[in-house]
């Protein structure tokens, strides 16, 4: 079962397990420089809304309408990221683990191939596993870079879609979310007394937040590189429950077809990188002690947005200049006994 709940998908599988569930969130963001350069993790800037397509069905095109799903609006050439959220479980003290496939214009964003059922590790893996990876922000490119996921219209030749496939047909991202079975987590993950809790198990979900009718769809390209692992999976494939699953059709709207389709304003447009960096404000490295998976040849063979738009002599990212960052604060998978966390306001 899906529910959208204050701008979260929110996953639910009470047939597999009480505590299989998974929340996903689209995260606005600072647009890091297309430059060639690997930059860190930028904050998120705050949710984008979410909207029922079929609230809207008539205003929708009827491809829209027949996939169902929901609606999030961005501006042309802006950025984001997905953030995951599995349950915690407090009796066994760790979150529902799942195994989430995430593709735009129906190419998977960690193999670079195109959509397919199930979960696959030959010939690489194609999904990332929560809670291990608590978010993505672009394309696999290498091992421990991605692209950034930056707005684009179809058409152009700028989004992923079109350079995999030769095709401007779904835009938009797609999203599986399947559940670990019931047997194996209640096994690997026995329940643990009460008395045994200690601050020492303290968990870090989610990312810091920083405090600061045209053709109606749009496609997620690749835009700068960026610091960031891809986790292999260390559970078996017959861990999950592929029998168990739920897909969701995110389709991307620009403000100006966002305000047609719900007379609402779209978010305000961020801050770019200069002047968020100008401010002294930090960016981010996450750790993680799990072995990641090496690049998609597919992926890291495509073009940025700033290089397609070079040959066709356009400027399709304003604001690109480079920036060197300044405060960037390291995030660990775990706590140490002793560490606190930063205040950051």
């Amino acid at each position: 079962m899906i529910e959208l709940k204050q701008d979260k998908l929110n996953f639910s599988f009470p047939e597999v397990h009480p505590s299989a569930k998974v929340k996903i969130t689209f995260q606005r963001t600072l647009r890091i420089p297309d430059d060639g350069d690997d930059y860190p993790l930028p904050p998120g800037l705050g949710s984008f809304p979410l909207v029922h397509t079929d609230d809207y069905a008539k205003r929708v095109p009827a491809s829209w309408a027949e996939h169902g799903g929901v609606v999030l609006p961005m501006y042309q050439s802006e950025a984001m990221w997905i953030h995951f959220e599995g349950h915690y479980d407090a009796d066994r003290g760790v979150n529902y683990p799942f195994a989430i496939k995430v593709a735009t214009g129906k190419i998977n964003a960690v193999s670079g191939l195109s959509w397919e059922q199930g979960l696959n590790r030959t010939p690489r893996q194609d999904y990332v596993v929560v809670p291990r990876q608590p978010w993505l922000d672009g394309y696999c490119v290498e091992k421990g870079v991605i692209r950034q996921f930056v707005a684009m219209p179809l058409g152009g030749g700028y989004t992923a879609e079109e350079q995999v496939s030769g095709k401007a047909e779904h835009g938009g991202l797609q999203i599986m979310a399947i559940p670990m079975k019931r047997e194996v987590f209640e096994k690997r993950f026995p329940v643990v007394p009460r008395a045994r809790y200690s601050f020492d198990t303290v968990r870090y979900s989610s990312r810091p937040c920083a405090k600061v009718f045209e053709t109606p769809s749009m496609g997620l390209a690749p835009g700068g590189r960026m610091k960031q692992e891809i986790y292999e999976d260390t559970y078996d494939l017959n861990d999950w429950d592929l029998d168990h699953n739920s897909r969701c059709f995110v389709h991307i709207a620009n403000s100006m077809v966002w305000r047609q389709i719900t007379g609402r304003n779209p978010p305000t447009v961020p801050p770019t990188a200069e002047e968020y960096n100008r401010r002294g404000l930090p960016w981010y490295d996450y750790y993680s002690d799990v072995k990641a998976i090496d690049g998609s040849l597919t992926l890291a063979c495509m073009q940025s947005v700033a290089e397609i738009g070079k040959e066709k002599g356009a400027t399709p990212l304003p604001e690109n200049q480079g920036v060197l960052p300044g405060l960037v604060i390291d995030i660990h998978e775990k706590l140490t006994k002793d560490q606190v966390i930063e205040f950051l306001g």
